[in-house]
């Protein structure tokens, strides 16, 4: 197949100076693979037969990031790109890095260490695509398959197991059944990955296309990245308002809601609760009350035990608390406001949604319509400024203290029972009537 790829001028500078002075050297890898798909990619890896000391002198500036692995980082015009020596992997001890690497003279030996066929494609101007393994074809087919036996890659680096479910995810390409049944076998070595390995490839999956989580889950894979999420497999709702059993009913939730990270953690977690908090009536239908307390302590289990960020925690955690809350009201959006902020509601609204659509069809319409209203109602509160926390108030503790008031506990309460009265009648929102309201307070007590 003739393939032409439009190098950047940077990287063609590095490879034509190599190449110049007596080297091999080609583009290789994801920028290959993202080239051919007409995707634009995020980094440009070049890999050459001069070793790391001849590659430094053929540079003004080079950075030693990773020289025992035969990796430099050739910096022109302020942008970094990483020129790799051919090199073979020693033997992997720990499913994840090899004891030693060793330089060689071959592009092939060189491709052949690399994880997947669609992987391990090089090119340049001069001798346009070289593919050893049969990348190009399975990319037209939409297939990954490992270079190579996929229980020697796999033993290597347990972590390509998740990295074939990801690429799975970000392509919408099905995985070769031999690979699928070889990371079966192998998938306890997983735990000898680090735990930020293992979150940052099920985030790009879960934000890329949550559907393939269930390719984690078949491998019985996924029970390891998300302790306990077995426990909602088959697990039947039993109520009119759900027609999945839990498990579906939060891959249907995440797919649901737009692909940012904290929004997807939310509607993968949201539900675990109900686990534990599932109780019949006499006429046979099960109530979940109290369930988002619940989902919240063991989405912060999780999302620990992943090491995810306290930020994205919080916001994870703030989502789920509110997503079975009630709004309708133009109260409760302000009342709402008042606990979590303009952004947070927004958030709250779209995990709302995603949750609805998740849900008994029948009965989606009138939740969908309340929610449009509720946004309604959001957006009228802020564009008229109306008060819903402390800071707008129109009084403040010192104007208290004026009034006489004790520091402290008496101040915070005497504004907070202000602001209610704001929240619930705007134009009390007036310094002259707060102090006139603060007055009567203090003379009563």
């Amino acid at each position: 197949m003739n393939v032409r790829i439009d190098i950047p001028e940077d990287v063609k500078f590095i490879i034509n100076t190599l190449i110049n002075n007596g080297y091999e050297a080609y583009i290789v890898g994801g920028c290959v693979r993202d080239s051919i798909l007409q995707k634009h990619p995020k980094d440009w890896d070049i890999t050459t037969k001069a070793n790391p000391e001849e590659v430094i002198k053929l540079f003004d500036k080079v950075i030693l990031t990773g020289l025992k692995h035969g990796t430099v980082t050739v910096m022109i015009n302020k942008e970094a790109y990483e020129v790799t020596t051919y090199r073979t992997d020693g033997e992997y001890e720990d499913n994840r890095h090899p004891k030693e690497v060793k330089f060689v003279s071959s592009l092939k030996e060189d491709l052949a260490r690399r994880d997947f066929t669609i992987n391990a494609m090089a090119y340049n101007e001069k001798d346009g695509l070289v593919d050893y393994f049969g990348g190009i074809q399975d990319l037209n087919n939409e297939i990954i398959k490992t270079v190579g036996e996929p229980k020697k890659r796999f033993n290597e680096d347990a972590l390509r197991m998740l990295r074939a479910i990801r690429f799975s995810a970000q392509l919408d390409f099905n995985i070769d059944e031999n690979v699928l049944v070889t990371i079966k076998v192998l998938k306890d070595n997983i735990k000898n990955i680090s735990k930020e390995r293992i979150r940052e490839e099920f985030n790009k999956t879960l934000i890329s296309n949550p559907r393939k989580i269930e390719i984690l889950k078949q491998c019985k894979i996924l029970e390891y990245i998300i302790p306990g999420i077995n426990k909602l497999y088959n697990f039947k709702q039993n109520n009119s308002y759900h027609i999945y059993d839990l498990y579906n009913h939060t891959l249907v939730a995440t797919e649901a809601i737009e692909p940012i990270l904290h929004l997807r953690l939310t509607m993968m977690l949201h539900d675990f609760g109900k686990v534990k908090t599932k109780t019949t009536d006499e006429s046979g239908i099960s109530h979940y009350y109290d369930h988002a307390r619940e989902s919240v302590e063991i989405a912060q289990s999780i999302l620990r035990w992943l090491k995810y960020d306290s930020d994205t925690i919080n916001k994870v955690l703030i989502l789920i608390k509110y997503h079975d809350s009630t709004l309708k009201s133009k109260l409760s959006v302000k009342r709402m406001l008042n606990k979590i902020g303009e952004d947070f509601l927004k958030d709250l609204i779209k995990v709302k949604r995603a949750d609805i659509l998740a849900q008994n069809p029948i009965y989606a319409k009138e939740r969908l319509l309340n929610l449009i209203n509720v946004e309604s109602k959001l957006d009228l509160i802020i564009t008229q400024n109306e008060c819903f926390n402390l800071k707008d108030l129109s009084i403040n503790g010192g104007d208290l203290i004026n009034l006489g008031f004790n520091k402290g506990k008496e101040i915070g309460e005497t504004l907070n029972y202000l602001l209610e009265l704001v929240i619930q009648k705007p134009k009390l929102n007036e310094k002259e009537e707060l102090i006139n309201i603060a007055k009567k307070i203090k003379f009563n007590k």
